[in-house]
């Protein structure tokens, strides 16, 4: 009689044996059809002709793109000055103090909406009118003025405009940026200075344009005067006779 080590020892045999892969052909027995007839072979596709390993290819198309070049800007970078006063005459009803803080003492949130016209640096033409607002944004008691953010537009008739925005100080010259503009003014940047004369009757400004073509003569041309309390626009500017004003000058 066999002892209970040997059975055991037979029976794990039968079941290793038992739980074995098929072979091929056991398999194809099995299964009652060729595996080779009802799976054709896959063969392996050759490398195209011209074309690189594939993991080559891909690190080298990735590490030898060239590095695109920025695109030429056919955007001019010259600077152009353009010399502009600024003059109240004192009958477009400008400014208009609108005391929104309600205090007696000028103070933050006031606003002054203003319009005056403005003439050429040699004052001898006409060119149109300002036109913005200023937000009262400090009270300078030590300087006797006021800081103000301003936002306003020169306007030279059938030439287009210019925007401005920036810091307005009644009491020294300040920089503005000029924002943009259409007509020639289309696409302009750039800044101007804001010199103070007589607040708020007389102001001189210094443009420094970038980004148009150039400036027609009858804008440019001219020296500008010396800005100084005692300017007036010549009387047939002030007259806006047809020799001395713009095409379609803004009134």
């Amino acid at each position: 009689m066999a002892s209970a080590s040997s059975l055991k020892a037979i029976s794990s045999l039968y079941i290793s044996n038992s739980i074995r892969s098929p072979s091929p052909s056991q398999a194809q027995r099995l299964l009652g059809f060729n595996l080779s007839h009802s799976f054709p072979t896959l063969k392996s596709t050759p490398t195209l002709q011209g074309f690189p390993n594939s993991k080559n290819f891909t690190s080298t198309a990735f590490f030898s793109q060239k590095k695109k070049e920025p695109a030429d800007s056919s955007r001019p970078t010259k600077v152009q000055e353009l010399y502009v006063y600024e003059i109240n005459e004192r009958d477009r009803g400008s400014p208009a103090y609108l005391r929104l803080s309600k205090k007696e003492v000028n103070s933050l949130g006031d606003l002054v909406p203003f319009s005056n016209k403005i003439y050429s640096g040699d004052l001898e033409k006409r060119l149109g009118v300002t036109a913005g607002l200023c937000v009262l944004i400090q009270n300078v008691p030590e300087k006797k003025g006021d800081r103000y953010e301003a936002i306003y537009s020169f306007y030279f008739g059938d030439y287009g405009h210019i925007s401005v925005q920036g810091a307005y100080l009644t009491y020294e010259d300040t920089y503005l940026a000029v924002t943009g503009g259409s007509g020639i003014f289309e696409g302009v940047y750039g800044q101007v200075k804001l010199k103070q004369i007589v607040f708020p009757i007389k102001l001189f400004y210094t443009f420094y344009l970038k980004g148009i073509s150039d400036l027609p003569v009858e804008l440019t041309g001219g020296k500008p005067v010396v800005p100084s309390p005692t300017i007036e626009p010549s009387p047939a500017a002030k007259a806006t006779e047809p020799n001395a004003t713009i095409p379609n000058f803004t009134n």
